[in-house]
């Protein structure tokens, strides 16, 4: 594994000056190359050339990607069902609707409310019918924008939209990335959306895709691998994803929880208090996260995964992100599952022991 020496050193680069208040900066060079078939759409001459990709996955559902975020849509014969409009597609998913059909949009689903996938969903107009979980709906209704309509058809737990005899199975399992994120599901198709899960040939983008609530979107990877697909949409990153692609996304995850289950409770604070001190906690603590953080960035980079190659191998980025998914869920091991660091344990001990 190559090492990394962020911030460290005469020449780091801190152009505000922050020193140790700020993040640090790294290079290409610093992580391993991004392997050709992680790059998915990115290259194709047709993305270059019209800023998009779009393909037909299977019977009328199609994967429309600008290289970076993407989003799906299923033509029905009686009109188009959208669901999310990415605002760096924009009115590329316009054009990329009219390159495949000339059926009108007649349906636009919200995977969630984060506009950063939903953003465009203003382009189709009055006319269409917007679909989301109540949950989207309410958190979209108290920041209304015409980017992104307010939708008109909710519902709370599961919902079967069907347009003109073709079905797509709508399924709220509880938080994960935030609130209302819903699978969506093709069944003759065996196409699923499950957006900002997984990212696959990828790790997630930084702490766990920016998710709300870790221990639902750890939960989440299992319960998109209860459906039985064959291709899944994720939202990011350039290709379209597979069932194996999501196992090893599956894996990963489980790895740097079991991982940080471990640093959680042998990673040692003494010589960070004896070095440190208490004047102010918050550096102690820094530091102490630090520590476990970077214990179980070790241990997942440099454990050999379940196919033969280490996890910045098999997945790309995975150097560059394990550190901010480790933090994410320690961090979540100690909120939303109840377990408590060597510190605290020590700490809660010693208290008993004195009251008793």
């Amino acid at each position: 594994m190559k090492q990394h020496h962020h911030g460290a050193g005469v020449h780091a680069h801190d152009p505000y000056e922050l020193g140790a208040a700020g993040m640090p900066y790294s290079t290409q060079a610093e992580y391993l190359p991004i392997p050709a078939e992680a790059m998915g759409s990115l290259f194709l001459p047709d993305r270059l050339k019209k800023g998009y990709h779009v393909e037909e996955i299977r019977d009328g559902v199609y994967y429309v990607t600008s290289g970076a975020y993407d989003a799906m849509f299923v033509r029905t014969g009686g009109g188009v069902v959208v669901v999310d409009a990415p605002p760096l597609l924009g009115e590329n998913m316009l054009l990329a609707i009219k390159e495949v059909t000339d059926e009108p949009v007649t349906h636009f689903i919200y995977s969630h409310w984060h506009t950063d996938h939903i953003g465009a969903a203003g382009i189709f107009g009055p006319k269409v019918k917007y679909i989301a979980h109540e949950k989207t709906r309410e958190l979209l209704a108290r920041w209304p924008d015409p980017r992104w309509p307010v939708p008109t058809e909710t519902f709370a737990n599961d919902s079967t939209l069907d347009v003109n005899g073709v079905k797509l199975e709508l399924s709220y399992k509880g938080q994960n990335h935030c609130e209302g994120n819903i699978f969506i599901y093709a069944p003759k198709q065996k196409v699923l959306a499950a957006i900002d899960i997984i990212s696959p040939g990828w790790s997630a983008f930084k702490h766990c895709d920016a998710s709300e609530n870790i221990r639902g979107w750890v939960e989440a990877h299992d319960q998109i691998l209860e459906y039985d697909f064959t291709a899944v949409v994720s939202g990011h990153v350039n290709r379209w994803g597979t069932r194996e692609d999501a196992i090893a996304s599956r894996e990963y995850t489980n790895d740097i929880v079991t991982f940080s289950r471990e640093a959680l409770a042998q990673v040692s604070y003494q010589e960070l208090v004896e070095r440190i001190g208490f004047s102010n906690v918050w550096v102690l603590w820094e530091n102490y996260f630090n520590e476990m953080t970077n214990y179980v960035t070790k241990k997942t980079l440099e454990k050999v995964s379940s196919n033969g190659q280490i996890w910045a191998q098999r997945l790309a980025g995975a150097d560059v992100m394990t550190k901010y998914h480790a933090y994410s869920i320690l961090e979540a091991l100690r909120l939303e599952w109840g377990v408590m660091s060597k510190l605290e344990s020590d700490v809660t001990l010693n208290a008993r022991a004195q009251m008793g």
